[in-house]
């Protein structure tokens, strides 16, 4: 598990390379498959979506639209502990992402001038829910609620279909209960391109959302350039735990594995300040590994995951807020105070009992993140991703010759003329008065 160690004072510049040289040439070459896909898509719509979901997946799904009836009868079947488990955690998120919500305003007039402040909902967005190698009902959730808080209108989602061509029930059952309006048998980069451009039967979407490999990562970026909103970027899963001699050894492995089992192109970094914790996490990485029922996919993750020795915890917080990691543990005696200074990460993990997991399920917080550093310019998934805020202004007679002259100077100073006079015409109306 432990591919390289730098002991002494951290060589970050070795680090660093070690995760461009795993990243750089697989970028390009998703990039240009992606692209290809995509204009497909646009060009000939379903018919190109449907033969890469055949390509790629295996087989055409038994529908390309998910009726009704299959959704409420995936519900009424499902397994009464599952369905629990999903209300807790509807419960814990809805409670986090209701305290996000914020209120229009309105100004009182002064000065003749009134300003406000109103927030919407968008229209239609599209999440897209990952299916693959392991189904994920709960980035139903992570995503779903926040957008019906938001007062969106309408919630067009798309996931792969199983090998057999039958939808997951348990994705549709977390689509039941967060009440997603419609539901496409798709998946990967031409899922994207559809809810992008739309086609004869997918619905073109404003915003879309949720995470994915990284050719989905391609695609969501790659279609915001010039055509459609999304969330961030959120590609293949990454945690860095950071852990000193106080931490327990077998959580540390557990949280590490928590990540490898994602996919093999999961990201895994290990950072401590005790060559000791480094040797007895391996240990225990490879003991829990040989029990798991994704052993082989985790194994391949952490082929290309990293552990690195420090000198001491600065150099440890430096390292972090250099990576930017997307989960971030703290394990260490004094976890808080080291807290205060992460500057960038997706969600931080404080203490050995916060496991990772706590915020992928159930704890509240969302689960969707930024990741491959992503974490220095963007925050994890909330409300005013879901949301458009739109400014009011109303000048009254007053209003105008109290900001008019600095309009008119501001105006002349940028040699935009028509903009000066815009406001000139109107106080001169108001002179001749």
């Amino acid at each position: 598990m432990i591919r390289k160690i730098f002991a002494n004072g951290t060589d970050e510049n070795a680090f660093f390379k070690e995760l461009e040289k795993r990243n750089g040439e697989t970028d390009k070459k998703v990039t240009e498959i992606v692209n290809g896909i995509i204009e497909d898509v646009r060009e000939n719509g379903d018919s190109a979506v449907n033969k890469y979901t055949e390509k790629f997946d295996g087989k055409l799904p038994q529908y390309f639209e998910v009726p009704r009836e299959v959704i409420n009868d995936a519900l009424t079947e499902a397994d009464q502990k599952f369905v629990d488990a999903l209300l807790n955690s509807m419960e814990n998120i809805t409670d986090f992402h209701k305290r996000q919500v914020e209120q229009g305003f309105i100004t009182p007039k002064e000065n003749g001038v009134i300003l406000g402040q109103r927030i919407r909902g968008l229209e239609r967005v599209g999440l897209y829910v990952p299916g693959g190698t392991a189904a994920y009902p709960s980035s139903v959730l992570m995503n779903a609620i926040p957008a019906k808080i938001a007062g969106v209108k309408e919630i067009i989602m798309v996931t792969p279909p199983l090998k057999d061509g039958t939808p997951n029930k348990d994705i549709l059952v977390a689509a039941a209960v967060c009440g997603v309006d419609r539901i496409f048998l798709s998946g990967g980069a031409q899922a994207v391109a559809a809810l992008a451009y739309g086609t004869e039967s997918i619905p073109k979407v404003d915003k879309i959302f949720g995470p994915g490999n990284q050719y989905v990562m391609a695609a969501k970026q790659l279609v915001s350039l010039s055509d459609v909103a999304i969330d961030m970027p959120a590609g293949p899963s990454e945690v860095e735990v950071l852990a000193d001699e106080t931490a327990n050894p077998s959580f540390v492995a557990a949280d590490l594995l928590s990540q490898a089992e994602h996919g093999a192109d999961s990201q895994v970094v290990l950072i401590s300040t005790s060559r000791e914790m480094l040797k007895a996490v391996q240990s225990e990485v490879e003991r829990q590994l040989e029990t798991l029922p994704r052993k082989e996919i985790a194994a391949k993750a952490l082929s290309h995951s990293l552990a690195v020795l420090v000198k001491d915890i600065n150099d440890a917080i430096s390292v972090t807020n250099d990576y930017a990691p997307e989960h971030l543990v703290i394990a260490v005696k004094n976890y808080r105070e080291v807290a205060k200074h992460i500057r960038h990460a997706g969600s931080v993990f404080l203490g050995s009992y916060s496991c990772e997991s706590a915020g992928d399920y159930a704890s509240g917080t969302n689960h969707t993140l930024p990741t491959k550093g992503y974490a220095r310019a963007y925050g994890g998934l909330c409300l005013d991703c879901f949301v458009r805020k739109m400014t009011l202004q109303e000048l009254s007679p007053e209003g105008v010759r109290e900001i008019g002259p600095a309009v008119m100077a501001m105006a002349a100073g940028e040699q935009l003329e028509a903009h000066k006079r815009a406001m000139e015409i109107r106080l001169d109306s108001l002179k001749q008065k």
